[in-house]
């Protein structure tokens, strides 16, 4: 293990512990740690995860992850078996908190291989800054402006994956579709998949160039080559993922677009790690091992494989998340990263605002959340001198909420948390069938994300009514008044909506486009000006077939 630049290499974490076992027979057991969606989260994020009270059997939320806590789990497990991997299912990086993102996330990548990390099949977000910022994190070097934080980068010392996403050019992958790794004399193969959409949800200029390949196809064509190489036992890394309501080890209601695709794998994958919806699951989906680790670090997934000698294959695979509770110890070389990177901050981050209370990010039946009023309200305000009118924001930029702690104040570093992403706000022209195309294309990419609508506005919508018919017409409100399908209205959303992002293509369509001041800063200036900040309680969207009229 190369040393980081950031901390030294986490020794304890590669000592050998073969002097602890004899010699092996029967099965190979194999122990693989497992995450997704870590979005170089270095330190204790704001939310938790959800949990399955055992005596109340409510749902809460618990305060954990953190890669001083995460290490401490690994120890634990690597301690255990002699036959380990660590892997991940992609969104390593990206839409990080400001102690990663700032530093172009490089030390979520030092993280990492002080982790041990051995793949990681990329997931969308590994996109966001475009594929030569992509490259660069794999092999190493700094950027054209130079590295933020003074010193070189080594670059990942673990693989990225990816064998549906192909060189337009050249017609090869990407990145290498898989890995081969040999325990007890058994070879295991590792795909890595990335989420086929990635082109619909960020902007084009991050994917020029590439094609994105069905997952569930690119996976299926790989097994006879596998087989051929004498190799039984196959791993997924898929970033795709499912929905479901109970706790971290639950598959209560399971939903989601990773059914199908696990149903269409060939019978020969054995294991799916998958991802992107940011929710943690042990499920089996026709006999299959189907895990999640959620988000954000939060849990790590702990597979246990049975490999038989004879045939190569899986015999038996079982999965517990772990969770990386707040009150673990911390492993002192990675509390020293988080420490660096703080110190490192310590001249951007200051005090912008206070809340009267936590502002949640989670939207509700209706499909809004509080904090996604209070952005959409931000960025309205930020562009009236432009002519905006109504201002919406997509859900997925909401990476995390904004916590109540000590006496309320909010710093820079936890708004730049909710927005990560650098987009700046972008004010267009759109008539208002325009406006009513945009609010009936929320369902082209994923019927349970809205978009949040700034005040004043609003829309009434039914998930059972027929596509493209979703919207109740006349309950659109823009700016106080009835929608009117021949008017021209000045709307605001960030670049990356600007651009068609999320499956938005009617933003395309914009005139008179005016660039304004980052998402961040409009969100910043909002609590300057208007703190102490309460979530809002006007109903602004209203879902019909299940809420009073």
């Amino acid at each position: 293990m190369v040393a980081s630049r950031f901390i030294l290499p986490l020794l304890a974490l590669a000592l050998a512990t073969c002097a602890t076992h004899g010699p092996e027979r029967g099965p190979v057991i194999v122990m693989l740690a497992a995450i997704n969606d870590f979005h170089g989260n270095l330190e204790l994020p704001a939310g938790g995860l959800p949990e399955i009270n055992a005596v109340t059997r409510e749902l809460t939320r618990t305060p954990s992850g953190g890669v001083a806590r995460m290490a401490t789990v690994l120890e634990g497990l690597r301690a255990q078996h002699k036959h380990f991997a660590f892997v991940s299912a992609g969104d390593l990086v990206g839409a990080s908190p400001l102690a990663s993102g700032y530093f172009d996330d490089e030390p979520a990548i030092d993280a990492m291989n002080n982790l041990g990390l051995d793949l990681n099949g990329v997931g969308n977000h590994e996109f966001d800054r475009g594929v030569a910022e992509l490259r660069r994190l794999q092999s190493g070097g700094c950027p054209r402006e130079g590295c933020k934080s003074g010193q070189p980068f080594a670059g990942a010392k673990f693989q990225f994956l990816a064998a549906n996403v192909t060189v337009r050019d050249t017609g090869k992958t990407l990145f290498a579709p898989y890995a081969l790794r040999e325990f007890g004399g058994v070879r295991v193969a590792f795909i890595g998949v990335t989420l086929r959409s990635t082109p619909a949800i960020l902007s084009p200029k991050a994917v020029a160039g590439l094609d994105f390949h069905d997952e569930a196809d690119t996976v299926n064509k790989l097994v006879p080559e596998l087989q051929q190489a004498g190799v039984e036992a196959i791993v997924v890394l898929i970033h795709q993922g499912g929905f479901q309501r109970g706790g971290p080890n639950d598959c209560i209601e399971f939903r989601g677009p990773i059914i199908d695709l696990v149903k269409r794998f060939d019978r020969a994958v054995d294991v799916v790690v998958s991802g992107h919806t940011h929710q943690a699951y042990v499920c089996r989906i026709e006999g299959r091992l189907l895990t999640s680790a959620g988000s954000f670090g939060r849990a790590l997934t702990a597979i246990e494989l049975k490999l038989d000698r004879a045939t190569r294959d899986v015999v038996s695979a079982h999965a517990v998340n772990h969770v990386v509770r707040s009150d673990l110890p911390e492993n002192p070389l990675l509390a020293a990263l988080a420490v660096r990177q703080a110190q490192l901050l310590k001249r951007l981050d200051r005090p912008v605002g206070r809340v009267t209370q936590s502002i949640s990010n989670v939207q509700n039946g209706d499909g809004e959340s509080p904090l996604g009023q209070l952005i959409a309200d931000a960025q309205l305000e930020a562009t009236r001198d432009v002519g905006a009118e109504v201002a919406f924001m997509n859900p997925g930029g909401i990476r995390v909420p904004v916590d109540y702690t000590g006496d309320g104040t909010v710093t820079y570093s936890a708004l730049y948390a909710v927005q990560p992403f650098g987009n700046h706000l972008v004010t267009m022209t759109l008539a208002g069938k325009e406006v009513l195309q945009l609010l009936e294309q929320q369902w082209s990419i994923n019927g349970l994300r809205r978009l949040q609508i700034s005040k004043g506005s609003g829309f009434a919508w039914n998930p059972d009514l027929p596509e493209g018919s979703h919207i109740i017409r006349n309950s659109v409100v823009i700016n106080g008044e009835p929608l009117q399908l021949d008017r021209d209205y000045r709307i605001t959303v960030n670049n990356y909506l600007a651009d068609g992002g999320d499956n938005l293509p009617i933003l395309r369509l914009g005139r008179n486009r005016v660039a304004g001041v980052l998402n961040l800063d409009a969100l910043v200036a909002y609590f300057e000006r208007q703190s102490p900040v309460s979530p809002i309680a006007v109903r602004r969207a209203r879902r019909t077939n299940t809420f009073d009229k």
